[in-house]
Parts: structure tokens; C-alpha cells; sequence
């Protein structure tokens, strides 16, 4: 069975789950979402993009959602934050932040979290920014938005944040434009700007998209860093593996808009229970020593209008597929904190005891 390094801080999962207990021992969720279901109305009518997701996020924690282009990775997003934009819509679910239903509150109750207590960081971080002012003007707007500082205070907190991100010269870089910056100065700027009022959780959607390898690293060790210092909780959106290796304490995989397996991270590594899951593995390189293999790439794609297929939506790609594939596959438990949308979850979680699957 395939093993994939594995980094010691990942426990922290453990101890944090022990943690925010209310007083009847049970866990208090800082966000849940149940059920949701978004669709987006076009020409050709309603196109279901997230279909019955359900998850969670603790305090302090980091999910990872992980998954192909496609697969409802930053619609999930996009609904929790209640932004869609037009044809898009919330049909079914809700979404509790702190028990208080995001999908229920008015504009102007739910700006008195967005931007405060709940943030978010966008793919291209150029196109966040507004090219026509200065990053200092934009980030003193923000924090003024939610925080009762003057125009000096919120200056000061700009300069501040600046430092914390990790921007030398922050005066300077107040006066600077959002297109005279390198990508990785620009996502630095965003974080500061999400950081700018404390938040509770941090949704982060694929942040080191377009930067470079080694930017990435520096941009996913300072939200580690963080995420210590303030406490947060992160929803990371991503499509690479190595990133949840270093990032996650649990991780959604999502395929054709659903969820088809949810697991701590030492699980989902150690003994995935999906054939999606493991397609995804194996196209990352092992560095444990004496390991050869080549990688594999998943033939064949994220199959449109996924809503009218009746069985498993990966049956398509899958190397197991048999005839009970094409009735319903649901989400089941397969282990504590582990579930998988896949009738041969257990035979795949334990290959060596069930024999070839």
C-alpha cells in the first residue's frame, strides 16, 4: 500500500479536537454547513455546481477542500460567503457560523461578519485589488470599514499589518500600485487586508495560484504563522496534494460538486478510502527512501451536468468500476472521522487484509 510523508505538527489535529468543548463535552463547530446546494441559471437552464454538501470546521483548525477544477471547490466558497454573483443561488442547506445562519441574515447583518469575523482570500489576487488606488488607501478603507478607527489609527494598523505579512518598507509600500507589485507581494497584501480585523476563519482560496514554488512555501508558512498568533480557523481551497500534506488537520475531497470522502489527514494519506482519493495520491512524487514509482496522471475529466448521472459521478475514470456503481452511492462512515461515498471503501482503506480489490 502507497505511503506518502507524513509531518509530525499534523497531530496538533488531535489535541485541537479536545478543545472548545461546550458544557456538555460536546464540540462546538465554528462553521457548519449542511445539505447545501447551489445552482447557477443559464441559457440552457439550472446547472447544480455543489450538490449536498455537508462539513465542518472547528476553532483553530485547518480543512483543506482538495479536488480538481470543477468540482465545487470555490462554489462552496462563494455560497458560504454569499457571493455567487448573478444566476447563482443557494437552493437547499444552511450554513451555521457561530449558529447563526449566514443564508437567513440580511446585507447589512451579514456585512457585520463578512470582512470581520469571516474573510476571504481570492485565487488572483491582482484582480482583488482595485488598480486605480494606492495599497495603503485600500487597506485603510477596509480596516475603517469595520473598525472604529480614525483615518491616523487605521493608517497605523495598515503599517502594522504590512510588517506582519512579511513587507519590508511598509511606508512605502502604502503608496505603491497594486500592478507594481510582484504576485507574491500582491498575496501578501490581501492576507493583510483579511487580517485586518482578527477574523475568526480564514477562507483561502487556492492563494498560491500562478506563484512560484518557492513564493508558495512562503506564502503557506505565513498563514501557518498566522494562524498560530491570531488563533484563526483556515478553509483552504486547493488542488494540490503536497499543500494538505503541510497544511491540513482534516480534508475534504470533492468530485462533480459532492463530497466523496472526509478524513483527518494522517487517514486520508495513510488509508484512503476512495478510488478518487487515491488517484489523486499517486500523482504526487513519494520522497520516502527506496520508493520507485512512476506517477499517474487520472485519465479522462470532470464530467459535465454531473446532476443527471445516476450512480457514482467518477465511475467514468474509475479502475474498480462494476455494476453496483451505477446505483447511488452515499456518503458513509468508514472509520472514526473518515467517510467515503464508495461501495469498496473498506476494501480500498485495507488492501493487504481484503485481498486485491
Amino acid at each position: 500500500m502507497m505511503r506518502l510523508w507524513f509531518q509530525p505538527h499534523h497531530f496538533a489535529f488531535f489535541r485541537k479536537n479536545m478543545e472548545f468543548m461546550d458544557g456538555s463535552g460536546v464540540l462546538s463547530h465554528l462553521l457548519e454547513v449542511s445539505e447545501l446546494k447551489t445552482v447557477f441559471e443559464g441559457d440552457s437552464g439550472k446547472t447544480i455546481s455543489v450538490d449536498d454538501v455537508s462539513f465542518y470546521i472547528n476553532r483553530g483548525e485547518t480543512l483543506c477542500i482538495v479536488g480538481e477544477s470543477g468540482c465545487g471547490k470555490s462554489v462552496t466558497s462563494l455560497s458560504i460567503m454569499r457571493l455567487l454573483g448573478r444566476g447563482g443561488e443557494v437552493v437547499q442547506g444552511q450554513i451555521l457560523f457561530e449558529d447563526k445562519n449566514l443564508l437567513k441574515l440580511t446585507e447589512k447583518e451579514l456585512d457585520q461578519i463578512r470582512g470581520n469575523e469571516l474573510t476571504m482570500i481570492f485565487q488572483d489576487a491582482l484582480t482583488s485589488l482595485n488598480p486605480v488606488f494606492t495599497i495603503g488607501n485600500q487597506l485603510v478603507e477596509s480596516i475603517r470599514a469595520h473598525l472604529s478607527h480614525n483615518k491616523e489609527e487605521a493608517k497605523l494598523h495598515a503599517l502594522r499589518l504590512l510588517e506582519k505579512v512579511g513587507l519590508s518598507e511598509p511606508k512605502k509600500m502604502m503608496k505603491k500600485y497594486p500592478f507594481t507589485l510582484s504576485g507574491g507581494m500582491r498575496q501578501r497584501v490581501m492576507i493583510a487586508m483579511s487580517l485586518s480585523c482578527n477574523p475568526k476563519l480564514l477562507i483561502a482560496d487556492e492563494p498560491t495560484t500562478a506563484l512560484d514554488v518557492t513564493i508558495q512555501a512562503q506564502i503557506m508558512n505565513l498563514l501557518r504563522e498566522l494562524q498560530n498568533e491570531f488563533s484563526m480557523s483556515i478553509m483552504l481551497i486547493t488542488h494540490d496534494i503536497g499543500v494538505v500534506a503541510q497544511m491540513a488537520d482534516r480534508v475534504l475531497v470533492m468530485y462533480a460538486g459532492q463530497v466523496v470522502e472526509e478524513a483527518t489527514v494522517y487517514d486520508l494519506f495513510q488509508h484512503p478510502a476512495h478510488p478518487y482519493t487515491q488517484a489523486l495520491l499517486k500523482t504526487v512524487p513519494s520522497i520516502i527512501d527506496g520508493e520507485d514509482r512512476q506517477l499517474e496522471s487520472i485519465a479522462g475529466a470532470v464530467p459535465e451536468n454531473y446532476q443527471d448521472i445516476v450512480g457514482c459521478r467518477f465511475a467514468g475514470r474509475c479502475p474498480y468500476k462494476v455494476e453496483a456503481c451505477e446505483k447511488v452511492q452515499v456518503l458513509k462512515r468508514v472509520g472514526h472521522k473518515h467517510s467515503s461515498r464508495c461501495h469498496l471503501a473498506e476494501q480500498l482503506m485495507n488492501p493487504f487484509e481484503a485481498g486485491e480489490v
